[in-house]
């Protein structure tokens, strides 16, 4: 069956019912050989869940790696949950189907618009090298890292887990697909330095957008960016060694990712340049990455510390956002509320200035129906004569990238009637502060003195 066929085949299956229990709601996308679809199953009413169908042609490994008990029985926090696999026909067509945890975005969604920031792979590495290593400790192996199999689910980044397979399952598959397999794997080798080869093509997509020249049989160790940051530079070129045996471990890569750890050994060859990639134009990354922990500490022990001088009055509406870190060289001066998500002003005093146009993020339907509950996020921004933002700055940590970076470029949009001194206007200060909820946006804004 020709693919362009085929794809209509997939789609015209919406509807059906698989195994009695798995309905085909919506088809989400396909390839030559598989599609995915949005189902549902009461065993797992708190998961939204998706059916991959696969079609069973005994040469692809997807179909032997589906079908391995071990894959259902995986558990970890940063691997797809996998509910269910088995066989069914449809159309007269032989299919495996596996049914999983659905994921809201994935990495090879951003990269065509622009590449990950240096902060943003180090917050991306650990969760994946977490992953990986839960799997090689079973004896398994990815098989299948790339950037489309680095999805986010909710506030959690997951490795797809649906072609995992065996370490022993080493002659299963000949021929090499693609630049993020590694080269032994046209032999049929297979182990866990495969993994590695494909982390570091993955880390060299997200920092520059681009991957080696593609080949069945490469001759000699892949070119890099003279422009890419350490330490993943280092961490790529030891990725990257034809050679499986010279290949850095994960456990080398979580070395080199500490603080005054050395990006290449003392005794490696530097790595070879290559032409640095063009950047790509700005663009509002998804990924729910989490802000370090020591900034909480800080701005935490500034919270409490302002708290002792200066104590809150309790709200007296019900669900009005709260401030929980305040910089400890400010005072608020409260402003009132708009729950309205259109612009509207806030007054905040006769001559203290306030607030001539406010924006709120624009955050996808989707994303908005991950939220569970309400997400607080503050920002402060600084405002010029003229009232225009200046700068704009997360005021307290937010655990989702996704919604910190909306929220911030919604805030550089704000607009006030700036405060005067003498009769002048001047510059200010003011804090920004967003409820997100499924149903809607709230904000309101608090002026700063010093």
């Amino acid at each position: 069956m020709q693919s362009a066929s085929r794809t209509e085949t997939w789609r015209g299956w919406e509807g059906l019912v698989i195994e009695g229990k798995f309905p085909l709601r919506q088809w989400l996308g396909s390839s030559d050989h598989s599609a995915v679809f949005l189902t549902d199953w009461k065993e797992q009413p708190s998961f939204k869940v998706v059916i991959k169908l696969i079609a069973q042609d005994r040469g692809q490994p997807e179909v032997r790696a589906a079908v391995q008990p071990a894959v259902v029985q995986l558990s970890h926090p940063h691997l797809m949950r996998i509910f269910e696999t088995g066989h069914c026909v449809l159309d007269r067509i032989p299919l495996v189907y596996v049914v999983m945890e659905h994921a809201d975005e994935d990495l090879s969604q951003i990269l065509p618009q622009r590449p990950l920031t240096p902060a943003e792979t180090a917050d991306l590495l650990p969760p994946v090298l977490d992953g990986l290593s839960y799997l090689h400790g079973k004896g398994l192996i990815h098989g299948r890292l790339k950037p489309s199999n680095v999805q986010a689910v909710n506030d959690q980044l997951k490795l797809s887990a649906d072609q995992v397979r065996s370490i022993a399952d080493a002659g299963a598959r000949r021929g090499r697909r693609d630049v993020y397999d590694a080269p032994e794997t046209a032999a049929g080798v297979v182990s866990p330095a495969c993994d590695v080869w494909s982390l570091g093509v993955t880390l060299l997509a997200v920092l520059t957008q681009n991957v080696p020249e593609d080949g069945d049989a490469p001759k000699e160790d892949p070119l890099l960016p003279a422009t890419m940051p350490e330490p993943f530079r280092g961490i790529v070129h030891e990725c990257l060694h034809l050679d499986p045996q010279q290949r850095c471990s994960i456990a080398d890569i979580r070395a080199r990712l500490q603080p005054g750890a050395n990006s290449t050994p003392a005794a490696s060859p530097a790595a070879p340049t290559a032409p640095a990639a063009t950047p790509a134009a700005p663009y509002r990354t998804p990924w729910r990455i989490l802000i370090p922990i020591a900034i909480l500490a800080i701005f935490g022990f500034g919270f409490v510390l302002f708290r002792a001088i200066f104590p809150s009055k309790p709200s007296s509406q019900s669900g009005k956002f709260q401030i929980e870190v305040t910089p400890q060289a400010s005072q608020p001066v409260p402003a009132p509320t708009t729950p309205a998500p259109a612009p509207a002003a806030k007054k905040v005093s006769g001559s203290a200035g306030e607030v001539a146009q406010q924006v709120l993020p624009d955050i996808s339907q989707s994303a908005r129906r991950s939220i569970t509950g309400t997400i607080k996020i503050k920002i402060r921004v600084d405002v010029d004569g003229s009232g225009k933002v200046t700068k704009a700055r997360l005021a307290s940590p937010v655990k989702s990238r996704y919604f910190a970076d909306h929220t911030l470029e919604a805030a550089k949009a704000w607009e006030f009637s700036p405060p005067e001194v003498d009769g002048k206007p001047t510059e200010s200060s003011w804090e920004l502060q967003f409820r997100l909820q499924r149903s809607g946006t709230h904000a309101s804004a608090q002026r700063l003195t010093h």
